[in-house]
């Protein structure tokens, strides 16, 4: 079962990921590029990540402009909206691995 809450986990963590990647300011991808996930199976938490150099002030500094759709606070601005579907993933892998 914690195999199976682990999996959510990722999963959950992916999809927060590819929500983030949806606002991400684009100028030329690389900062998109370098958002990555983890997961510690040890304390069971997840993390995503983006690794830029700039990825900090970008996503904090809100006096920037940017395309249609893209914004600051692209990671941090996605997790109230996706955590029911967060939620559903771990618990949907818990439920197949209880064989329901």
């Amino acid at each position: 079962m914690h195999r199976a809450a682990a999996r959510g986990l990722l999963l959950g963590a992916e999809h927060v990921l590819a929500a983030s990647r949806q606002r991400v300011p684009i100028a030329e991808g690389t900062l998109e590029r370098s958002g990555a996930v983890s997961v510690d199976e040890q304390s069971m938490t997840a993390a995503v990540s983006y690794d830029t150099p700039y990825a900090r002030r970008v996503h904090e500094d809100m006096t920037a402009r940017h395309s249609p759709g893209r914004s600051a606070k692209y990671l941090e601005s996605v997790l109230p909206e996706v955590s029911g579907e967060v939620q559903a993933l771990i618990t949907a892998q818990v439920r197949r691995a209880l064989g329901g």
